[in-house]
């Protein structure tokens, strides 16, 4: 199997190989190409990957280019985990949007969006060079963030694509952890958008049998399981689900904003991070992943990748929490939606599975939200500062004219040099 990675030079990378290499029994991969446009970062991260991979004894090889038509050619799949604009740009993400007392995240509220700006159209070059370069049966398998807006935009080009997040794997570990039990007897009811999301069950499957263990969770447990998450007891309990650490921004939006106010960015953070890995990287006595690997983020990132591409390539027909089509599973959603919900592997295509009715609070968020986020897409897919105002005046996050009109000079202001059409 050919795997190809674009945005190989990522700090990220020794993660996957570091993955690859544990659980070659499940991937079987006889060559992986990492495709960046930074040459020294692919060849620190190539060498450390090779180093990594003699020591646990694979056959594996590893290649690098900046051309992604070479690496890419034959690939049987290709894995997108892009940062536009590197970490700069997150620094702007994560702060334009205090000057219009909004929070600064690169995923969620005016700075996912104005991710989604600059990522949306350079993720669609890349996937029609794969699709003419790539074996006609590939998959790409998507990391690259906003996951959702960005799945979607490759979906409605007729790519063959999936979209991956490590939360709900977070999720299954934790409760395993926490419940004595291999991460294979958790299975979750994982239901929502990317990086807005809860979980209503939390299933322990033992020899006795399988048990919801959310009950206990949301009482026994409660002040644990909110601590987990950064959120009050007494939401939890209402919510009667376990929401991710993502819906702080929306529940505690307010105390989130304090918090960053004076706290250091997280990009300021990342980047002193991986200047430590990449100049550990460098060591060519390093043969393992750097323990300041795990302060980078993306816990959990190698094994979802890895059951991913191994259930797309060797239809093993098991069910994952990923991206895809709604396709009639949130009866209030468009079919062409994406949410992030536990979905069937199979080779020739995923099917998400039913769920439940939500309860109405959690239904109307996330229907605000996917509105926001097809107004995104529009934004991303056309331009136009008309198009950026009315988007961020859908986000919950924003709602007000002028906070949406303040915000979108700051994000047009801060993206100018990746916007064409903003110049």
């Amino acid at each position: 199997m050919k795997l190809t990675i674009v945005g190989g030079g990522s700090t990220y990378t020794p993660e996957l190989l570091d993955g690859f290499a544990r659980m070659r029994d499940v991937l079987p991969i006889d060559e992986v190409w990492l495709v960046d446009p930074d040459e020294d970062r692919r060849g620190l991260v190539a060498a450390l990957g090779r180093r990594m991979l003699t020591r646990a004894g694979h056959p594996g090889t590893i290649h690098t280019t900046g051309e992604l038509a070479v690496g890419a050619a034959d690939a049987d799949a290709v894995l997108f985990q892009l940062r536009v604009g590197g970490q700069r740009a997150r620094y702007g993400d994560e702060t334009f949007p205090h000057e219009a007392c909004c929070i600064g995240q690169e995923t969620t509220g005016p700075g996912g969006f104005a991710k989604a700006l600059r990522t949306v159209p350079v993720v669609l070059d890349a996937a029609e060079t794969v699709r003419r370069a790539a074996k006609p049966d590939a998959w790409i398998v998507d990391f690259t963030n906003p996951v959702g807006i960005v799945t979607r935009a490759l979906l409605e080009r007729g790519h063959r694509a999936v979209g991956l997040c490590n939360v709900a794997i977070g999720f299954q570990r934790r409760y395993a952890k926490r419940f004595g039990v291999e991460p294979h007897q958790v299975r979750l009811d994982h239901v929502g958008l990317n990086h807005l999301t809860w979980e209503r069950g939390i299933h322990v499957m033992t020899d006795a049998g399988e048990r919801d263990m959310l009950p206990q969770l949301l009482t026994d447990e409660l002040a644990e399981t909110a601590e987990s998450v950064h959120m009050a007891p007494g939401l939890v309990s209402m919510l009667g689900a376990i929401p991710s650490y993502y819906l702080r921004y929306y529940y505690a939006h307010d105390e989130v904003l304090s918090e960053q106010l004076f706290e250091p960015p997280r990009a300021q953070v990342v980047a002193e991070t991986e200047r430590v890995l990449l100049k550990k990287y460098a060591d060519p006595t390093l043969d393992v992943k750097p323990v300041e690997l795990e302060r980078r983020g993306g816990a959990y990132y190698s094994e979802a990748a890895v059951d991913v591409l191994a259930s797309l390539t060797s239809d093993r027909g098991d069910v994952q929490v990923l991206n895809v089509r709604n396709d009639g599973t949130l009866p209030f959603l468009p079919d062409d939606h994406v949410i992030e919900v536990p979905t069937r592997v199979r080779t020739a295509g995923l099917a998400p599975l039913p769920v439940p009715e939500l309860p109405a609070d959690i239904r109307g968020l996330i229907a605000h939200v996917a509105e926001y986020e097809r107004l995104a897409l529009d934004a991303a897919l056309n331009g136009g500062r008309e198009r950026v105002t009315r988007a961020l005046l859908a986000h919950p996050l924003v709602g007000q004219w002028r906070r949406a009109e303040r915000l979108t000079d700051l994000l047009l202001e801060e993206n100018a040099s990746y916007l064409t059409w903003a110049s």
